[in-house]
């Protein structure tokens, strides 16, 4: 039975990143359609559509758009493009492959809403995808979609401007990323107020994920039922799925919100390379907490993964098999997190380097079980008390390992060695090719 493909589906024909390509294929018909309807029936069916925020929050996108004070102008749209959480990597490819999907998307939210200035915050490495957005706005300026007149048929100005980060993975933090944008240092902002109340400089400002917008022209097109339908429950349509690790065929993959995690690394992804045993997988970026090899069997819809103890998140699904040593993996984690701290709390700056260090040590033999244990404390008193979620991104992985895998931290501890010894990052996986799409790198 074929599957519905939404955000992938141009991904692979030659030249789709092009507005040539994009109408040819009926691109900006949603728009089109919008332009006769009444804005606010925009907003109804995407609460409709159940679509849930893409970015790992995965709260709901029409009710966080409703938020917006009625009589406070101007109001800004902010697309979330900085997308750098280990084992995330699928924004980037709507980017890159499908540009004016994103700019539909766009242009529909901010009719939809009465805003007339967007920004795209793209993460700084991401020249390529960077430079492909900003010939697509072009595109659209130059063709009469985006400017004084929407589409070229209402009195509605439109303008787009990407902005691209400088490589800190805080700023993919709504507030801080609100801060960068403002040229200050990229700190994350007390809440409330939200930013949907005093965001982008004091004025109301909708924060949405890459594809988060994307999904909005099919579900205009569409209507919100249809894409209610493609999912379960509360989350409805499809999500991009990354697959990386320790599977035959890495990748992207376009699923129904609620496709089975097993079936997506075992039978999608081609399964574990080389018929070894699945050791453990991260199933929403390396912040969400770790999975045994028997939990897996699972539906990737949100509130599914929180009932198994774990975070759907930005849908970076990490596979380990029998071959890595999970401490050592686990310090490479949470090196990321303590390079990455910004600073601003002092459970966040000391403890993110405190736990790595820790780790260090057990990785290398030279810790003892009372380590282990300031271990679990140290990551226990980092969580829930800072300002923003980094914190729990750091602390989240740590109490996973621990509570899943203890005894083979304790191993290291009495055998004052890795037991996997040099081995224990696993297999090279290096040649391998990655499917994203319909497109092999």
């Amino acid at each position: 039975m074929s599957e519905t493909l939404i955000l992938s589906k141009r991904w692979g024909k030659p030249d789709s990143a092009s507005l040539a390509s994009y109408r040819a294929d009926g691109g900006y018909g949603a728009l089109d359609k919008a332009m006769g309807a009444d804005p606010a029936a925009i907003v109804d069916e995407v609460k409709k559509s159940n679509l849930r925020g893409r970015g790992g929050a995965g709260f709901a996108t029409g009710l966080k758009w409703t938020f917006l004070p009625k009589d406070v102008r101007p109001r800004y749209l902010t697309v979330n493009a900085d997308e750098s959480e280990p084992g995330t990597f699928k924004d980037r490819y709507i980017i890159e492959h499908d540009p004016h999907m994103l700019i539909e998307g766009i242009a529909l939210t901010c009719y939809a809403l009465d805003i007339h200035l967007a920004y795209v915050y793209i993460r700084g490495e991401f020249a390529k995808q960077a430079r492909i957005l900003e010939q697509a706005i072009q595109e659209a300026r130059d063709a009469g979609i985006l400017g004084p007149r929407l589409l070229g048929k209402k009195d509605f100005p439109l303008d787009i401007h990407v902005h691209r980060g400088a490589g800190a993975y805080i700023c993919g933090e709504e507030s801080a990323l609100l801060e960068s944008l403002e040229g200050k240092k990229g700190y994350p902002r007390l809440k409330p107020p939200f930013p949907a109340v005093v965001g982008l400089w004091g004025k109301p400002t909708i924060i949405n994920n890459v594809e988060t917008i994307a999904n909005v022209p099919w579900i205009v097109a569409n209507g919100g039922a249809a894409f209610a339908a493609l999912g379960v429950g509360k989350s409805g349509g499809t999500r991009l799925f990354g697959v990386s690790g320790h599977v035959n065929r890495p990748g992207v993959y376009e699923k129904p919100v609620h496709y089975n995690l097993k079936k997506l690394i075992m039978e999608d992804a081609g399964g574990i390379v080389g018929g070894r045993k699945l050791k453990a997988v991260i199933p929403g970026g390396s912040s969400a907490p770790v999975l045994a090899a028997h939990e897996i069997d699972i539906s990737l819809e949100f509130d599914a993964v929180k009932a198994a103890g774990s975070m759907s998140g930005s849908g970076g699904v990490i596979v380990f098999d029998e071959s890595v040593c999970l401490v050592r993996a686990l310090a490479r984690i949470a090196k990321f997190y303590a390079e990455e701290s910004c600073g601003q709390c002092t459970p966040c700056r000391e403890g993110t380097s405190w736990m790595e260090g820790i780790l260090e040590k057990i990785e290398h033999g030279h810790a003892t079980a009372a380590d282990v244990e300031k271990l679990e404390q140290v990551a226990g008193n980092i969580a829930g008390n800072t300002i923003c979620a980094l914190g729990d991104a750091a602390a989240m992985p740590v109490q996973s390992f621990l509570k899943k895998f203890k005894p083979e931290f304790l191993r290291h501890v009495e055998a004052h060695r890795c037991p996997m010894g040099e081995s224990g990052w696993g297999l090279d996986q290096s040649s391998r090719d990655a499917l994203v799409g319909a497109v092999r790198y």
